[in-house]
């Protein structure tokens, strides 16, 4: 009401006369205006300034980068960002898309900024849910996908993340197939109506695939402890016992599974990594950045139907990591590479009871 109060056409975005709704909120601000990006610059600082915060995440940031001929990583108001001595040091993340004709733009922010991975999140939830996403795209949101963000960018680019404030719970995404918003008052009309959920999944194995992924993990509040909505995946206009997070009911055995993940995810520059790997050999290294192999330990055939896993492995400096997945019923040999004087120990491990599921982490030490 102020801003249309004080210049509504300066503000806005219009479209012959018409309020161009690209947030779904009926307020797109008009960031090709000089008074606007003062404004948000401004609001920006004094955030930053008083609060002593680390950064931003943006919500529909995708309206950042509109202009009139449409989206650009050198928009004014992401370029001024980039120009100022105070918001240039800050972490800055985007959900880097909107509703509006072209808003998805994933991978397509200036090189500083992270940017949430939705193709993340919804190849490993069609993968450890059973709908289908190959071993190829698995593979490819382990190692920081490069193909959405290489290789130019810093591999810590992708924002990891399984669940977020919008959709289901990590929790629920393991217990509903479908919505249940009838609380949210919309005939359970509202929420996306084909969120992929994971039923076939153990919350504890989606939580050690997450941490051991290069890139930057991302939780949302309570699902480090196994919080729930009751199935309801558009809970925002709920203020109550559905919503808040409720510890007296924590699991403390997934919180000492989160705790772990992250002390040992510490421990290892292997996924902190800003350079993607390649699978070449850094000058003077004994392995490649990275090689792939089958659980038998030959080459992966990543077409084949019957390939139900792969080896990993990960070196730094040449400490080497072996991350192994298997997704079957039965249990399978794994064949790591040896080398002379070395081996493995494993350092991490877990197994789906109900479902086969394994993944598995190796350190490669001298004997």
């Amino acid at each position: 009401m102020s801003l249309r109060g004080l210049d509504h056409a300066l503000y806005y975005r219009h479209q012959q006369g018409e309020l161009i709704n690209d947030t779904g909120c009926g307020n797109t601000l008009n960031l090709e205006s000089a008074a606007v990006i003062r404004l948000v610059l401004d609001s920006l600082r004094t955030w930053a300034q008083m609060t002593g915060l680390d950064g931003f995440r943006f919500d529909l940031a995708a309206i950042m980068g509109r202009t009139a001929s449409g989206f650009s990583q050198q928009s004014a108001v992401l370029a001024a960002i980039e120009q100022d001595e105070i918001l240039s040091k800050l972490i800055l993340i985007a959900e880097p898309w909107d509703i509006g004709l072209g808003g998805y733009q994933l991978g397509s922010f200036p090189a500083r900024w992270h940017e949430w991975n939705d193709r993340y999140r919804d190849d490993m939830r069609s993968f450890w849910g059973g709908a289908g996403a190959s071993l190829g795209a698995l593979a490819t949101r382990l190692v920081g996908s490069p193909d959405v963000f290489g290789p130019h960018r810093s591999a810590q680019t992708s924002i990891n993340f399984l669940a977020a404030h919008d959709g289901f719970t990590l929790k629920d995404l393991t217990l509903y197939s479908h919505k249940h918003n009838h609380a949210n008052g919309e005939d359970n009309r509202d929420g996306k109506s084909d969120e992929q959920t994971c039923l076939n999944a153990d919350i504890r194995l989606l939580l050690s695939v997450l941490f051991f992924s290069i890139g930057t993990p991302m939780l949302t509040a309570g699902d480090e402890f196994g919080r729930t909505q009751s199935g309801n995946n558009n809970a925002y206009c709920q203020d109550n016992e559905l919503t808040w997070l409720d510890w007296s009911k924590a699991d403390p055995d997934l919180i000492a599974h989160v705790r772990e993940l992250a002390q040992v995810r510490k421990s290892y520059a292997h996924f902190s990594r800003r350079n993607f790997v390649t699978g070449t050999f850094a000058d003077g290294a004994l392995f490649p950045d990275c090689q792939w192999l089958a659980l038998n330990g030959h080459s992966v055939d990543w077409d084949h139907p019957d390939e139900k896993g792969f080896i990993c492995i990960l070196s730094h400096e040449d400490a080497r990591l072996a991350l192994v997945i298997h997704r079957a019923w039965l249990s399978a040999e794994v064949n790591l590479p040896l080398r002379q004087s070395h081996h493995w120990v494993l350092i991490h491990s877990i197994a789906a009871p109900h479902f086969g599921d394994q993944f598995s982490v190796y350190e490669e030490r001298r004997l």
